[in-house]
């Protein structure tokens, strides 16, 4: 029985990272990399330049988004060096472009990872391999993080992590309840993830108050006397508490001329400096002046419908879930972090734009909250759903492909999901405009590869390699002199004007399952 688990959890996932690592290297580049891959580069620099005192330190200092954390670069990096000259042969892509795209592997495999744990969590607070999987899978299928995994160095790095910091927070609670001893390793994993979190983006500080509430919680259930219990485990604390500090502090280079830059960076990025606006419930909303409801709102048309429903269900199967187990000690450290944090993020008035990408870490623990209080309302119509919804996703990910992160529910259907909410609003669909370009010019006798190109961040990405060599931004067109050229509009420019007397000859779209409108994410014009 217990190799047949093992059969099961090893092929789900081994098709899985196949699949996913081929539609990761297949993808566009998102609006985030090159900035991204401009903090590394600054931060290296500093590197260097603090042992050799030669002004690069300085540079990271003066630097505006010297606070944005580059833990995962630590790990990404040596992928992006090794693969980028095989990203660059299949994609036939530019240099940059390799590195940028290079950067989706590592990316997509840590969410992989973060998938096994989750597998690993839900096992915990249920007790039932059956639920587990089944919940892996809708995690893992999910089209908003499958789509996110595929492109985002950023967030989905910091929500895998968070999601491996709980098991370990799980392991240590379960140790302390049992009243057995707590390994160093044990320790200093936890240590370890908890200042990578930390150093990936500084949001990861909410993990200490998510630790605070499992020994809330642990003191609640198991009536340890708290002193004799600090006592008792000193050792473990200490050694956390040092670790941690010591690994934040050598992860982040802003920090080594003086460690109150991490107190800096707090008040900086809870603030962050972008005057961006999301396009929510059709106003766009600025970050710096965000109503108490954005985060609200997001979640209802980003969350499956399961999971909603399985949160609408907690009234009627509470009196199942609050007992004197270990399975209550989880299922409580999840349910009161998630509602602390969102609490919090919500009375501190958090800048956020692009939807909920910076609160993505809370997806997990809402998905296993409301999963298990279906499963204990009714295991028949958990699977029943779940089965049901796991079909759904696999659709939903064939019909949206590349354009997963951009999925919404089935609640987001009624609405004008075009003049309401944002559309691909990572500019994913640069490389297949790009082919179009490719295929029109090569097509058109009159033309050549000295045709000017007006587009996005990266319009030269995938057309580089093709010897095209004139590239402007779209928002250079009024200023055309020289005609004819080639324009295409994705990202923010699609709700820009159309540009002048040219022709329309492509339009890039996607379409959701159930619903009979296309979703048009990007226009490509000639303009002779």
């Amino acid at each position: 029985m217990i190799k047949n688990k093992k059969k099961i959890i090893f092929g789900f996932f081994f098709t899985y990272i196949f699949i996913g690592l081929y539609l990761s290297l297949d993808n566009g580049v998102s609006h985030d990399q090159f900035h991204e891959q401009l903090n590394w580069t600054i931060n290296l620099k500093a590197i260097k330049g603090f042992f050799l005192n030669n002004g690069d330190y300085e540079i990271l200092l003066a630097y505006r988004d010297r606070y944005h954390g580059i833990a995962f670069h630590y790990i990404s990096q040596p992928f992006q060096l090794f693969l980028s000259e095989f990203t660059q042969n299949i994609n036939n892509v530019n240099e940059s472009g390799a590195i940028y795209i290079s950067r989706h592997v590592p990316t997509f495999l840590i969410f992989c990872l973060s998938g096994y744990f989750f597998y690993l969590i839900s096992l915990k607070i249920s007790n039932n391999f059956n639920f587990s999987i089944i919940c892996a899978m809708i995690f893992c299928l999910y089209p908003y993080l499958f789509g996110h995994s595929q492109i985002n160095g950023k967030d989905i790095p910091f929500l895998s992590f968070w999601i491996i910091a709980t098991y370990f927070n799980f392991v240590i609670i379960e140790k302390f309840y049992l009243e057995k001893k707590i390994s160093f390793y044990v320790t200093l994993t936890l240590a370890l993830l908890t200042a990578f979190l930390i150093s990936v983006r500084i949001t990861g500080i909410l993990i200490l108050i998510q630790y605070l509430i499992s020994f809330i919680v642990l003191f609640n259930y198991k009536k340890f006397n708290i002193f004799k219990f600090l006592i008792i485990n000193k050792s473990f604390f200490m050694i956390f508490s040092i670790f941690s500090l010591t690994l934040i502090y050598i992860l982040n280079p802003v920090m080594w001329s003086n460690p109150a830059e991490f107190f800096n960076s707090l008040n900086w990025m809870s603030k962050y400096h972008n005057s961006s606006c999301t396009l929510t419930l059709g106003k766009c909303m600025e970050a710096q002046n965000l109503p108490s409801s954005y985060i609200l709102i997001w979640l209802f048309f980003k969350l499956p419908i399961l999971a909603i429903l399985g949160i609408l269900l907690f009234p009627i199967v509470e009196k199942k879930l609050f007992k004197n187990n270990l399975d209550s000690v989880f299922y409580s450290i999840l349910l009161i972090s998630f509602l602390t944090i969102i609490f919090l993020l919500i009375l501190r008035n958090v800048a956020l734009y692009d939807e909920i990408r910076h609160v993505m870490f809370l997806i997990p623990l809402i998905l296993l909250i409301s999963f298990f209080n279906l499963f204990l309302f009714s295991r028949k119509f958990f699977y029943s759903l779940s089965t049901i919804t796991v079909i759904f996703f696999l659709f939903e990910n064939i019909s949206l492909n590349k354009y997963q992160y951009t999925w919404m529910n089935s609640f987001a259907k009624f609405t004008s999901i075009e003049n309401n909410f944002e559309i691909d609003y990572w500019g994913v669909s640069n490389k297949n405009l790009q082919k179009e370009i490719v295929k029109y010019v090569n097509n058109n006798n009159k033309l050549d590869k000295n045709i000017c190109i007006y587009g996005d961040t990266y319009n030269d990405i995938f057309l580089k390699k093709y010897s095209f060599n004139c590239f402007k931004t779209y928002s250079e067109i009024d200023a055309a002199k020289v005609r004819p050229f080639l324009a295409y509009q994705n990202v923010r420019n699609l709700k820009r004007s159309n540009p002048k007397d040219c022709e329309h000859i492509y339009t890039e779209k996607y379409n959701y399952t159930f619903y009979n409108r296309d979703m048009i994410v990007g226009k490509l014009w000639y303009c002779g």
